[in-house]
Parts: C-alpha cells; structure tokens; sequence
C-alpha cells in the first residue's frame, strides 16, 4: 500500500513539474512580396520560394509542436507580377492589355486569402504596403482576418483610416505571449502623400518603449516579442538594433525590411531573427518557459531559419486558393508588346552603358518630358533576345512598383547625384588602375543610378566625391545653376539610396501609373526596343573598365 502511494504521489510529481515548462515557438515570415507560388514569373521558371512551400514548413512545425504563434514582419501585397496585377485591378477597376474583357473579378486579396489560410495571428504593416494607395490598403486589411499591427503608425482622428493596433496578446500554452508591431517610419520620404494621408509615422524606438510599458500596465504578459519592420540602426528608418539596446523587457526581435537574413544574434539578452525575403525560409524562434511562484519566464530561447528549397513540398491548398491569380498573371505576361532588333543584355550594365538601361530611360524622358533622366538596372541577368518582346521581358526589366516623378533641379544636383551614384566603385590600388576589386560590395547594385540626356565620365582614379568628370549637356559643360527638368522614380524623389540632392526638390509632374505600366504602353505605340546604347557615358581609366567588366562577368 505504501509502495503504491509512494508511486501515486511520484506520477502526480512528475505531471505537476510538467506541466511547469513549455515551450512556445515563434514562427515568421517577412517582406513575402506576393510570393505566392514557387515561380519565378520574370523567367517563367521554378523557383525556391513563396507561401505555398512556406506552408508545408508551418504545417511541419506545427505538427512538432502545437503551442505555436505564425506572424508576418510586413510587406506583403506588393512586389510579384501576381500582386501586381490584382492591386491594379482594385485600384482602377480594369484589367490591362492582353486579358480579354468579360474576365471575373477577383475580389479578394491573393495574399491575405493565402495568410488567412495558414492562420497568421498578425502582420505588420510594411511600407510596400502603401505603394498602390490607401484604397487598396484598406481593401486587403479587410480580407485579412488577422490585425496589420504598428504601434508607431498614428491615424488622426479625422483619418478615413482605421487605427492600427499596437499589439496582440495569445495565450499560448497557457503562457501569456504579447507581440508589439513596428513600421519603418519613412514612408513620407517615398510615398505620394494622398498614400498615407492622415497618418503619422513616430520614432520606432519610443513608440516601442511606450507599447512595452502599457502591455507591463494592462497586460502584464509573461514573453513580449516585436515585430519590426525595418533593418538594423539605431534610429530613423532602420532601428531595430535601437530597440534591442534602449527598451528593457522585450524577450526577442523577429524584423525585416532589409532583404538580409540572420539565423540569430544577440543584442544584450535580446535574440535578433530575420527570415529570408520572399518565403525563402521561415523564422523558428523556440523559447522554452518555466513556471515558479513569480509566475512564467523564459528559461532559454534558440533561433534558426528553416529554408526553403527543391525537396519543399508546395501545399496543394495554397495552390489551389491562388491559381485563379496565377493563371490570368501568366495571360498577362504573354502578351506580345515590341520587337527586340538584336540581343540586349544587362550583365556589363553597371560597368558600361547598355541599351537595356537606355530603354528605360526612353520612357522616362518621354512620359516625364525630362531634360535629365536617372535610372538604375534592376536585373542583370535579363537578356531578351531578337524577335519578339513580352510583357514578361518588361517586367523583369522594372521589376518594381514605382511612380516616376519629373522633379525642379540644376546641374549641381545632377553632378551630385552622379557622385552619390559612383560609390558603387571601389577608386583604383595602384597608379595604373590594373588591379581589382573595384566592386563596392558595400553598396547595393539597384542603388546605382546611370544617368540620360547628359555625357560624363566616372574617373575611378579619383577619390569617392571627385569621380565625374566632362559632364556636359547638350554638348556643353553642364554649369551648376543650369536649370534643369529631371526623370527620377519616387523612392529617389524622397532621397533614398543616399539621394538627399533630390529630397525637397519641387515635384512639377507625377505618373498616374507605375513604371512598368508606363513601358509597356509606351513599347506598344513604338513596337520596337533601341537596338544598342548610345555609350553617353564610360568609366576611366580604360584598365579599371576591364577590371570591372571581369568582376560582372565573373559574377554571372
């Protein structure tokens, strides 16, 4: 009798310390950009991403544990052709060229059908988010059944947009878990501003100082994780490394905005996750939690990025849900638009100037009556060969949502922004320029704006500041006061990538339409691409050239 009492009583033991730990896991994605598919739509080819594979991971985690939390650092309805084309359709009411009339509405958000479906408790409201304005904001925020969170995103009492949450709170496990939202605050430094009217964006690090405080007040939550959607800094647009030093109390930071990935890292006692962009991984944050008299704390926390790859199964489900978007995407992309006259290639179009670039700037100067156009090559594996062109090929060209924008400005800013520019170049080792890297690795490539209308030289012999060389317009030195009309895209028109030249400059004329639109019909009223470059600017010395046509190259 006593050996089974003694037994009894170490069951109940054992199941009453059990009961005392848990383990919660964290599961995220971030900057998913319409990755619905496992497609890479620019080449009509397989690729290793998006929400249909994300899905099996989830479903695997899951399974391994149920006390789970699925959320999303932002940036979700902007970015494939998929997203796209259905953001259009809401925004204007109209399918374009090359879907028949008579095709049904798609009437809900293909993202938020495919998160609604694997159960995301939140998402964070990203600055792509704002890109087609605040109708098509609204519209996918409604398809959603789950809250867009940013504790720093104010709506004014006035506003026609509904307040965002700060926070959630789950009760996961029995463990009190609460996840606060942050949004990049510079939103007005790239959107129109009727795309977030009535809103104000505040510093991230106080409005996630002030969150925490009110969740200890009201909630009292035993694990607290933010949500950020902004990369690594102290401040301003990128300051989730300022949160991790400044606000106590917060368990762990899951963030995005950079495009960059980071399995874990610390900052203090602070563990730092960020998935890859696209649906390329999926976050797994464990944090293994202990009961005693105060009540639940975390024991320990482990981090890693779980990816996706070939073997991934996609999830029928999510596949079925978005092929209706996939296949009128795929209509679209077919669509004949021009003619190519010969084979243009983007891989040397950093190093030298390209047709491929040149095609961008036509539209620019045209659409924008530009004295001046700035561009960048987004993608330099794109190469279109002789025949015919596809709507395809164009939006691989501009892969992005942007609004071209004709700005006020001068010689002096376009000198600048030409200087701001070439920092993508490394300046010469040696006397005779004859030895590499001249690459900036430091500095991204989509941040290397090439510019039309003016001829220059970018003399990599010269120090970072004194690179250009015999800019001149209209075949004359360009003076500094010379005023000027000027093609930039509206993230350059509110200074990003290190364009400050053009912040505050007068806005005279704006597209209606994004970028990419505006090629495409500009391609089907001329039906034919420029068959070469008209080489108005190089780099010198000629050795340095060489250097850098064998880093691209090599790079291939």
């Amino acid at each position: 009798m006593r050996i089974g009492w003694v037994v009894h009583c170490g069951v109940l033991l054992a199941l009453s310390l059990s009961a005392q730990e848990v383990t919660v896991t964290l599961l995220a994605t971030t900057d998913l950009h319409g990755n619905l598919y496992p497609y890479d739509y620019y080449s009509a080819s397989p690729a290793q991403r998006g929400l249909a594979k994300i899905a099996t991971l989830v479903q695997e985690a899951r399974r391994e544990n149920p006390n789970t939390l699925l959320i999303d650092c932002g940036d979700a309805i902007q970015g494939t052709p998929v997203a796209s084309l259905y953001q259009t359709y809401v925004r204007t009411g109209r399918w374009p060229l090359g879907i028949e009339p008579g095709v049904p509405p798609l009437r809900r958000d293909p993202m938020m059908l495919a998160m609604n479906a694997l159960g995301y408790e939140a998402m964070v409201l990203g600055n792509h988010e704002f890109n087609f304005g605040l109708k098509n904001l609204a519209r996918a925020r409604e398809d959603a059944r789950f809250p867009w969170l940013s504790a720093n995103t104010i709506a004014a009492p006035a506003s026609a947009v509904k307040p965002f949450q700060a926070y959630i709170v789950k009760s996961v496990g029995g463990v009190k878990a609460a996840v606060i939202g942050i949004t990049t605050p510079s939103i007005p430094s790239w959107e129109q501003p009727e795309n977030y009217r009535g809103l104000k964006f505040v510093d991230g690090v106080e409005a996630a100082a002030a969150t925490v405080a009110e969740l200890r007040r009201r909630e009292r939550p035993d694990l607290i994780v933010a949500a950020v959607h902004a990369g690594l800094g102290g401040r301003g647009e990128n300051m989730t490394s300022g949160i991790a030093a400044r606000v106590s109390g917060i368990d762990a930071i899951v963030y995005g905005h950079s495009h960059r990935r980071e399995p874990g890292a610390y900052i203090g006692d602070v563990l730092l996750v960020q998935p890859q962009q696209w649906g390329m991984s999926l976050a797994r944050v464990d944090f293994d939690m202990k009961k005693g008299a105060a009540g639940w704390t975390v024991a320990a926390k482990r981090s890693r990025l779980i990816p996706v790859t070939a073997k991934t199964q996609a999830d029928a489900g999510i596949l079925d849900l978005a092929k209706p978007y996939h296949d009128l995407t795929e209509r679209y992309l077919k669509t004949p638009v021009a003619e190519s006259p010969a084979t243009l290639a983007g891989v040397l179009g950093r190093v030298e100037d390209t047709a491929l670039v040149d095609a961008i700037h036509e539209v620019q100067m045209h659409y924008a009556k530009a004295d001046v156009s700035f561009t960048a090559l987004f993608n330099p594996r794109l190469q279109v060969p002789p025949g015919p062109v596809t709507v395809r090929q164009i939006a691989a060209l501009y892969p992005y949502d942007n609004d071209l924008y004709a700005v006020e400005g001068d010689g002096r800013m376009v000198k600048d922004a030409l200087e701001n520019a070439a920092r993508y170049y490394l300046s010469c080792r040696t006397p005779a320029c004859d030895q590499g890297p001249l690459t900036n690795r430091a500095v991204m490539g989509y941040n290397y704006d090439m510019a039309q209308g003016v001829s220059y030289e970018v003399d990599l012999s010269r120090p970072a500041g004194e690179r250009i060389r015999n800019l001149a317009w209209k075949g004359k030195p360009l003076r500094p006061d010379q005023k000027l009309r000027i093609a930039v895209n509206h993230y350059r028109a509110g200074g990003s990538g290190g364009y400050g030249m053009f912040r505050g400059a007068r806005i005279v004329w704006r597209s209606s339409e994004d970028l990419r639109s505006l090629a495409v019909s500009y391609y089907i009223e001329r039906r034919r691409l420029p068959a070469g470059a008209d080489h108005n600017w190089r780099i010198v010395p000629e050795s340095a050239r060489r250097i850098l046509r064998e880093e691209a190259l090599g790079g291939r």
